[in-house]
């Protein structure tokens, strides 16, 4: 028996609790890995806003990091002991321009990482670096990876490029800030939140306005070449309009709603581009590990709680007060250092 945090019975945080669960036989294909460390990510929020008391128990989580403690007849790359990080897309292997069709999310249609074991298939599995700690590396699997697609393989960020990231303090949004300028970007952000532009502008952003102001008016005119926008209908026609000719918008998410207006005309003319991402591939969670240790990026932590604070966590996620990620940790964790 192991504890998890799972959603059961009405939707939303109300349905969430910690719950004994008990440890499945492992496929030939897989390897059960003792977590250290996952991390919150809005989607846990989408998916109890979804489910219903007609669904079945479901531990929830996309993120982790932890130990492997034991593998299936048919793995022979891992051994008992080896120290991984848990890739979240499921059956998305090489790069591509889009997933393939069986393609899915971590924790969505089966249990998830916010528990204190987990069996996976042994192909989702990659090394942990060994330069960040459990927290860090807890919360890569789909903010950093959601990041580096988003900034690299759709948006092809290159030094010298200004890139545009409206509502700053997402973990996402952090790790794009993170990742723009460790590839020599100038990053303007935006936010609503005096504190949030503060500590933006103190992680290395060159500018840093208020979301509510007239943007290009608050950039006395300046065009950007990339905006990587989370944030939807409250922001995505500002977003446009502050492309440069030729410029490029990538979004990966709608936290104030799915349906946007913008001026098409306009559009066209500009010969803008408007790209979607979301997650990214094995070899690109690869890659993105070789550039974040190359320049030795550490994830920005906003809060450590226990696993057992599940769904305390949750709803400071949920009340968007976070700047950068939110762990969740297993209660051993912190005594076996960084590995």
């Amino acid at each position: 028996m192991y504890l998890a945090l799972l959603h059961e019975g009405p939707s939303g945080i109300k349905g969430v609790k910690i719950a004994e669960r008990v440890k499945r036989t492992l496929a030939t294909d897989e390897v059960l890995v003792r977590l250290k460390a996952s991390g919150l990510n809005r989607r846990d929020l989408l998916n109890i806003m979804w489910r219903s008391e007609q669904d079945a128990p479901l531990v929830l989580g996309s993120d982790g990091a932890g130990i492997i403690e034991e593998v299936g007849s048919g793995v022979k790359e891992w051994h008992v002991g080896d120290e991984v990080i848990l890739h979240a897309g499921v059956n998305w292997i090489t790069k591509s321009d889009a997933p393939p069709a069986t393609f899915e999310i971590l924790g969505s249609s089966f249990d998830g990482t916010h528990a204190q074991y987990i069996v996976i298939p042994a192909s989702l599995l990659v090394k942990k670096p060994a330069y960040l700690t459990w927290e860090e590396a807890g919360v890569l699997s789909v903010a950093a990876l959601t990041a580096y697609r988003a900034l690299r393989t759709k948006g092809r960020a290159k030094k010298g490029d200004t890139v545009l990231i409206p509502g700053i303090g997402s973990g996402v949004a952090t790790f794009l800030l993170q990742m723009s300028k460790a590839l020599g970007c100038r990053v303007i952000v935006t936010s609503r939140c005096k504190a949030k532009q503060k500590r933006a502008m103190e992680l290395g952003a060159d500018v840093a306005i208020d979301t509510a102001v007239d943007w290009n008016e608050a950039l006395q005119g300046e065009k950007v070449d990339i905006v990587i926008d989370s944030v939807g209908p409250a922001t995505f026609q500002q977003s446009l309009s502050q492309l440069r000719p030729g410029g490029t918008c990538v979004t990966f998410g709608a936290t104030t709603g799915d349906n946007v207006e913008f001026n098409l005309r306009s559009f066209f003319y500009s010969q803008c581009n408007i790209l979607g991402t979301t997650l990214g591939s094995k070899e690109e969670f690869m890659e993105m590990l070789v550039f974040m240790q190359q320049h030795q990026i550490h994830p920005v932590i906003d809060h450590v709680y226990d696993l057992e604070q599940g769904r305390v966590a949750l709803e400071r996620l949920q009340d968007s007060e976070q700047f950068g990620k939110i762990v969740l940790r297993r209660s051993d964790a912190a005594a076996d250092g960084t590995g």
